[in-house]
């Protein structure tokens, strides 16, 4: 009898546990000062490029995510954001294939996608723009993002403070001189990202 009163406690905590870790507020000047750092398990950037003119929207994703950055609730828009990307974990369901999409993006020779924050602007609905510079396959340029801050909370169970953030964007591979496969995948290449990030 205990063990099944133990038991239903615990799986009752679980289904609660995502109640409690609904974001309450959506207004960047109530997020807690301090750094916060990438939940790597709870990020994603998926790419997609036009396949031999349009027949698809060919689509990967890239797993190695890293960022952090450090919170100042009266200087939000200042707020000094860097994100990188590894080319080398391109996802694309066949290792054979991301093996040669790292080499299409020059992984050797440019081991790390850099995006840099320098701007912010967000309504009071939580959408808004990012600003920074974007350094792929060797060039650095000013890229902007759509984005969505989708609120910040306890994480699960109430433990911790959880932000989170959608966004996307759309960048020419030929503007970083990332020009290989041309003749099969299209110049425009789509960017969408979900991240989530917590409190050290």
């Amino acid at each position: 009898m205990i063990r099944t009163a133990a038991a239903a406690l615990a799986l009752s905590l679980v289904l609660a546990g995502p109640g409690l870790a609904t974001p309450q507020t959506r207004d960047p000047a109530k997020v807690p000062a301090g750094t916060y750092v990438l939940d790597k398990r709870h990020a994603s950037l998926v790419a997609r490029v036009p396949h031999l003119g349009g027949f698809s929207r060919y689509t990967l994703r890239f797993k190695g995510l890293d960022g952090s950055f450090t919170y100042d609730p009266a200087d939000w828009r200042a707020t000094p954001v860097t994100f990188t990307v590894d080319p080398r974990s391109a996802d694309t369901g066949d290792a054979g294939f991301d093996k040669d999409i790292a080499g299409f993006l020059g992984a050797d020779r440019y081991p790390a996608i850099v995006f840099t924050v320098t701007g912010i602007t967000a309504g009071d609905n939580g959408e808004g723009q990012v600003t920074g510079d974007l350094t792929f396959h060797g060039v650095t340029k000013p890229v902007t993002l759509t984005a969505n801050f989708n609120g910040v909370g306890p994480g699960l169970l109430g433990a911790g403070t959880r932000v989170g953030f959608s966004g996307t964007t759309r960048i020419k591979r030929s503007d970083f001189g990332a020009t290989a496969v041309s003749q099969w995948a299209g110049d425009d290449v789509d960017l969408e990202f979900e991240v989530e990030f917590t409190k050290k």
